[in-house]
């Protein structure tokens, strides 16, 4: 079976794109899904979405992570998969889908898609570091000199430490720049690796910044991948909602696979 793929990124995360209105794409062949995404042996990328009917939404969002498993909700992608559909005309400017953790509403503008994100409740600390769940699980962490942390080491000790066992986390450490900008990088389950950018990630690091360093929103993030904001509204100590990633999402290639 041929399929056409196309290949959007968003700062630098980047995911195959499918449109399976028709239902032909074998979800559940994991290698598959794992080989597409490998960046010799296949087309390369973070991740895999389908981009799905649903009788209530303009469309669904499937996401599998790079490893090839059904993964949780990314951001980015999320972003991505918003242009992939305005490019396919199934919407003009704003667009109401869903995904696996439920409803989201978005919009396009220019070259930025704005994301509406889940609401959020409770950030914890566990084992000295800051936890929250902004549609993926991840942990935060501040620290200082971050170009030079080893973030694939230190963030895979956490992502399999016990204390987040058995799914694992996400895990991002930041550096507050002296412009006010929260500089991120991120190590990515499913991924097992570094990302230019993580969507979910920077989401839940401007939440736990506005707790712990009273940062307000809108809340300006610098990845390797490129520059994003989160804006949102805090009712109370950990308890947040009206979140909104923003950022680019681009169309980088289209082509054919064989299956």
């Amino acid at each position: 079976m041929t399929v056409d793929f196309f290949k959007y990124q968003g700062t630098g995360n980047d995911f195959v794109m499918i449109d399976d209105r028709g239902n032909r794409f074998p979800e559940h062949d994991q290698a598959l899904i794992e080989r597409l995404c490998h960046r010799r042996f296949g087309i390369g990328a973070d991740g895999l979405i389908l981009l799905r009917n649903d009788p209530d939404y303009d469309f669904r969002m499937i996401y599998f992570n790079a490893d090839g498993a059904e993964g949780s909700m990314c951001g980015n992608g999320g972003r991505c998969i918003v242009r992939f559909a305005y490019d396919l005309g199934l919407f003009s400017e704003k667009t109401r889908f869903i995904a696996v953790d439920g409803e989201h509403t978005a919009t396009v503008s220019d070259d930025e898609v704005f994301l509406k994100m889940s609401d959020v409740s409770g950030i914890t600390p566990r084992d000295g570091k800051t936890f929250l769940n902004t549609g993926s699980p991840h942990v935060v962490e501040f620290v200082s000199d971050l170009d030079s942390l080893d973030v694939v080491k230190e963030g895979r000790a956490i992502r399999y430490s016990d204390t987040f066992a058995p799914g694992g986390t996400n895990v991002n450490f930041v550096e507050p720049l002296a412009d006010g900008t929260l500089y991120v990088r991120t190590y990515e389950r499913g991924v097992e690796d570094e990302t230019y950018s993580c969507g979910t990630g920077v989401t839940a690091v401007a939440l736990a910044a506005s707790q712990q360093l009273a940062v307000a929103g809108p809340v300006a993030i610098k990845t390797i991948g490129g520059n994003l904001r989160v804006s949102f509204a805090r009712l109370a100590d950990t308890q947040f909602n009206d979140i909104e990633l923003i950022g680019p999402a681009k169309r980088v290639f289209t082509g054919q696979i064989n299956l």
